[in-house]
């Protein structure tokens, strides 16, 4: 049977699965203060579920997959669903992106399971605007785990939202880290996920300004050559142990080479984070599908994925203007 590949000739080699839509922090970007509304526990895919899908596309060509939330953490048994998920021969790659609150007990399981990268996302450097982003107290604890992540056999990635008004006057703190860490900062512009809408900001942040700002710093930065599927522009200075990079997340230049597809943690299935996803495959599977029925699905699915996020966010039909929590998207 044929690999995952789209319309356009894209290899679709990437899958990134939400464990939960719960998360421990309540980020401004992300959801609204009260929270989101999560769903009922038997709504979410359950660990065979994911399991059963990861095997099925691993067969069909995808070799990566990346668990997000939510949080992972916060779902219970997610360390035996990584082990679970070890024993698939076909994966090259098992990532996480968390925040950190609460991955300190498990970072020795992580480096025996194998899991390669970790990407902390951490969006401010000091402890009072820390909480401000987050609404929560747990800077001290995240920044230890952080610590303790670089010193690990674990490759780590810092994602940083740039929020106009907020977290701009910390861009080149974050690039001085990779001074003495071994760490990839990754710049991230700033997406309408937060539960009501892009926010109203007087300045535009886009990948060229945060770029622009760092140069004002750090002029002799060098361009580093990445994979062609790299959703960062990645940079790296003289003396410098590590990189950072900028991802146009908002702006959408790095549609071209997508491999991606998503699944959230109610088993929507979704080409393009910017679609409003376009199969439950949950319902699919609890309604007797066979394997067989699923790959046939999948490579159905993945025909129609659009060219660029524009156009998946023009196509929704339920709602014209994305705000959809992230949370509850799947990071």
């Amino acid at each position: 049977m044929a690999g995952l590949i789209d319309n356009f000739g894209r290899p679709l080699t990437y899958l990134r699965l939400a464990v939960t839509d719960r998360c421990n922090l309540r980020c401004q970007y992300c959801m609204p203060a009260h929270g989101i509304a999560i769903v009922d526990r038997k709504e979410l895919l359950t660990f065979k579920e994911m399991y059963r899908i990861v095997r099925v596309l691993s067969e069909l060509g995808v070799h990566k997959v990346r668990l997000t939330g939510g949080e992972p953490f916060v779902r219970k048994s997610f360390i035996e669903f990584l082990e679970m998920l070890s024993f698939n021969e076909l994966l090259d790659e098992i990532n996480i992106t968390t925040n950190g609150a609460l991955i300190g007990p498990y970072i020795s399981k992580l480096e025996a399971l194998n899991i390669k990268n970790i990407n902390l996302s951490i969006d401010s450097l000091s402890k009072e605007n820390f909480a401000k982003i987050t609404r929560r107290d747990a800077f001290d604890e995240i920044f230890a785990n952080l610590e303790a992540l670089e010193k690990s056999t674990l490759n780590l990635k810092l994602n940083v939202v740039v929020q106009p008004e907020i977290n701009t006057h910390e861009i080149n703190d974050f690039v001085a880290l990779t001074k003495t860490k071994n760490i990839a900062v990754r710049f991230i512009e700033e997406m309408p996920f937060n539960g009501a809408g892009l926010r109203k900001t007087k300045e535009v942040w886009n990948s060229t300004k945060i770029l622009s700002t760092i140069k004002q710093r750090f002029p002799s930065l060098e361009k580093i050559t990445t994979p062609k599927s790299s959703t960062s522009i990645n940079y790296k200075l003289p003396n410098h142990t590590g990189t950072f990079g900028i991802i146009p997340a908002f702006t959408r230049t790095i549609c071209n080479d997508c491999n991606r597809i998503r699944i959230t943690s109610t088993g929507q299935f979704k080409n393009c984070l910017f679609d409003e996803g376009v199969f439950n495959v949950r319902d699919f599977i609890r309604e007797g599908a066979s394997n067989g029925d699923l790959k046939q699905l999948f490579l159905s699915i993945v025909s129609k994925k659009p060219a660029n996020g524009f156009i998946a966010e023009a196509n929704r039909t339920k709602n014209k203007r994305v705000s959809e929590s992230m949370s509850t998207i799947g990071g």
